[in-house]
């Protein structure tokens, strides 16, 4: 949506600051201006994923369920590592060591209920370029990871969409106020101020899943996982001079 106006021929005095030295536009007979509101957006493919992984162990104490944790973490880690995925970007989400709470038991039979008394959990997320999401989601569920798969998209240089959806945004500014003047008899003349505001981009996909059973794990193939198209908009505020 583009909102505009005009303004000529004023004795009111409207100061902007057009720079770090605060200088001010001034609109009055002498000063002419056209003000123009563009919104404008870019999309673009994903080229970076942040996946988040985690696992639950349980046992029948708290050192029981906490060494059977540590089994796990340290196979998820390593099977990672393996996979040539660098340490530095896998990073500690959450941890943590609780008793199992008596409605999480209710389905259970009195055996399995035994041997569920405490539960660790763990999480990690792990940044990687867009395209190796789905090798690394596979690697770490077969290594045990059974609460893992949602990833966030992104891109590594987030600057890069943003300056194009605002470079578009004055763009677009810049041909309504060419209209404008137009449609004032005037010349349009330089911008004197320009202001952008990125807007937040749309909510970004989630995806669960759970491990399946260790015996067929070395047959099964990797999800199938594309990275998702992002879209950014920015809305730009700008001011030109009008002859």
């Amino acid at each position: 949506m583009i909102r505009f106006r005009a303004v000529a021929l004023s004795a009111v005095l409207i100061p902007a600051v057009v720079s770090s030295a605060a200088q001010t536009i001034q609109v009055n007979k002498e000063n002419r201006t056209i003000a123009i509101t563009a919104t404008d957006k870019v999309t673009a493919i994903a080229d970076q994923a942040t996946l988040h992984i985690g696992f639950i162990a349980y046992g029948p104490d708290s050192n029981t369920a906490y060494a059977n944790g540590s089994r796990v973490s340290n196979a998820i880690m390593k099977a990672l590592t393996d996979a040539g995925i660098p340490k530095d970007t896998i990073q500690s989400e959450n941890q943590q060591i609780t008793p199992v709470q008596n409605y999480q038991l209710d389905k259970l039979t009195e055996a399995q209920k035994a041997q569920r008394q405490f539960q660790v959990q763990q999480s990690w997320t792990v940044k990687m370029a867009a395209d190796n999401a789905a090798k690394a989601l596979d690697v770490a569920v077969k290594a045990g990871a059974n609460q893992s798969g949602q990833i966030d998209w992104g891109f590594k240089d987030e600057n890069a969409p943003e300056a194009e959806a605002a470079a578009k945004a004055l763009k677009r500014a810049h041909a309504q106020a060419e209209q404008m003047a137009t449609s004032l008899n005037a010349k349009l003349g330089s911008l004197l101020y320009a202001s952008n505001e990125v807007q937040p981009s749309g909510p970004r996909p989630m995806f669960r899943a759970m491990a399946a059973a260790p015996m067929a794990m070395d047959k099964v193939e990797p999800l199938a996982i594309n990275p998702r198209e992002i879209e950014k908009s920015a809305t730009v505020y700008a001011v030109f001079a009008i002859e």
